[in-house]
Parts: structure tokens; sequence; C-alpha cells
């Protein structure tokens, strides 16, 4: 299964990696996966590979925060655990 090489950021409090771009493509050389260069061009095929494998991350910038989703999620569930208690205090 051929590879794509990311450059991102790496958020350390949550650990994710944001993918900024594609900087490589690593060939398997797989006849069986459909990125390949050496998959035939008219394969008809259903097994063939059509997904990409991992990432392979390249690190260009390490941030000491939660990524922007993971900063979210937590706003979020603190506002709703706000809701909550003042629902709460109203009954």
């Amino acid at each position: 299964m051929c590879q794509r090489r990311a450059a991102g950021t790496l958020w350390l409090k949550c650990g994710h990696f944001q993918r900024h771009m594609i900087t490589a493509i690593y060939d398997c050389m797989s006849v069986n996966c459909e990125h390949s260069y050496i998959h035939p061009k008219h394969c008809q095929s259903r097994a063939c590979i059509s997904m990409y494998g991992p990432d392979v991350q390249d690190v260009i910038d390490r941030v000491e925060d939660r990524c922007l989703q993971c900063q979210w999620q937590e706003q979020k569930a603190l506002q709703d655990q706000q809701k909550a208690a003042q629902a709460q205090e109203k009954s």
C-alpha cells in the first residue's frame, strides 16, 4: 500500500498531528495497489487496494497545546456542563 509523506504540526498536549501538505508519495511497488506506478492502467479488479496507507509524518512545528478540534470539544463539554448545572438550579 502506497503512503504519503505529510508535513505538519504536532500538538503536544493531545498528540494529534495536523497535516498541512503532502510532500512526497512512497510507492509500494505492488501490482495490487492502484496508486503504484506498476499497477496496470486498465485494471478492473475490485480486489486492488484503492487507499493510501498511514501518512509518514514529518513534524515541522510543535505546539504546547491541544489541537483546535480538541479545544473546541473541551469548550463544548464545559458549556454543556454549565447548561446542565443551570437547568438543575432552576428545578
